[in-house]
C-alpha cells in the first residue's frame, strides 16, 4: 500500500524542540524528493523543508536555522527536527511526496507551540 504515516507532533513550550516523523511505504523511497507542509486553519499550506535523493536541502525562510530535514534510506523515513519552536510554528505539519503524478500525502501531525 502507497502511504506515509507522520509521527512526532504535540504540545510544546516556545523554545523547545519536537522531532517529526515520516514512514513512507508501497514505493522506492530512495528515487523521491520529499518534503514536509505545514497548515493552520484557513491558511494555505506552506512548503517548511525538503529534501532530494540525494539529500539535498531546502527551507522555508522562516525556519532556516532552526530546522533540520533528514531521510534515512533505509528505514523509507524522513524526519524534521524543530528546534527554538515559536508560537508561529504552530500548524499541521504533513509531508508528501510527487510520485511523477501521483501526489501523495500524509495524514499530518498537530504541532503546538504555547505555553
Amino acid at each position: 500500500q502507497v502511504q506515509l504515516v507522520e509521527s512526532g507532533g504535540g504540545l510544546v513550550q516556545p523554545g523547545g524542540s519536537l522531532r517529526l516523523s515520516c514512514a513512507a511505504s508501497g514505493f522506492v523511497f530512495s528515487w523521491y524528493t520529499m518534503a514536509w507542509y505545514r497548515q493552520v486553519p484557513g491558511g494555505q499550506r506552506e512548503l517548511v523543508a525538503a529534501i532530494t535523493s540525494s539529500g539535498s536541502t531546502n527551507y522555508a525562510g522562516s525556519v532556516k536555522g532552526r530546522f533540520t530535514i533528514s531521510r534515512d534510506n533505509g528505514k523509507n523515513t524522513i524526519y524534521l527536527q524543530m528546534n527554538s519552536l515559536k508560537p508561529e510554528d504552530t500548524a499541521v505539519y504533513s509531508c508528501h511526496v510527487d510520485l511523477r503524478g501521483l501526489d501523495l500525502w500524509g495524514q499530518g501531525t498537530q504541532v503546538t507551540v504555547s505555553s
